[in-house]
């Protein structure tokens, strides 16, 4: 578990532009189940994370079209909610950070972290973009 003021500042750059913080098994149910789009980002404190995956899921909400719930839970502090959100990312192992894409509760896409890591979040969002006007 790291310290609340270690994370609070990387919790924010999600949650300040929309994303809500999960942080129970029951309340990711809750929004993965939700009709429609719902992207969930798997935060981490990881140097990949601050520099790709969270201004690339930043970045991709611009797009004409967008998820209709935009969530995250932290890997490492809220652990009963990474775990649940990771067996609705199943077959694809654990990572942290890693993006899903769910519709109406089924997961239609997926970033794990060899996907994250080493690349721009630029292309990011590209990505998760592409995945969005499929899917939303």
């Amino acid at each position: 578990m790291y310290p609340a003021e270690l994370v609070k500042p990387m919790r924010e750059d999600l949650t300040n532009v929309g994303f809500q913080e999960l942080q129970t098994a029951d309340a990711v149910d809750a929004a993965i189940a939700k009709e429609g789009t719902t992207l969930v980002v798997v935060n981490s404190v990881c140097g990949c994370a601050a520099a790709n995956a969270r201004p690339g899921a930043i970045m991709s909400t611009k797009n004409e079209k967008s998820p209709n719930n935009l969530v995250t839970v932290f890997a490492g502090v809220d652990k009963e909610a990474t775990d649940k959100a990771r067996a609705h990312m199943v077959p694809f192992p654990p990572s942290s950070p890693s993006i899903a894409l769910f519709k109406d509760g089924v997961l239609v896409h997926m970033l794990e972290r060899h996907h994250i890591e080493g690349r721009p979040a630029e292309l990011i969002a590209e990505n998760l973009m592409d995945a969005y006007n499929a899917h939303c």
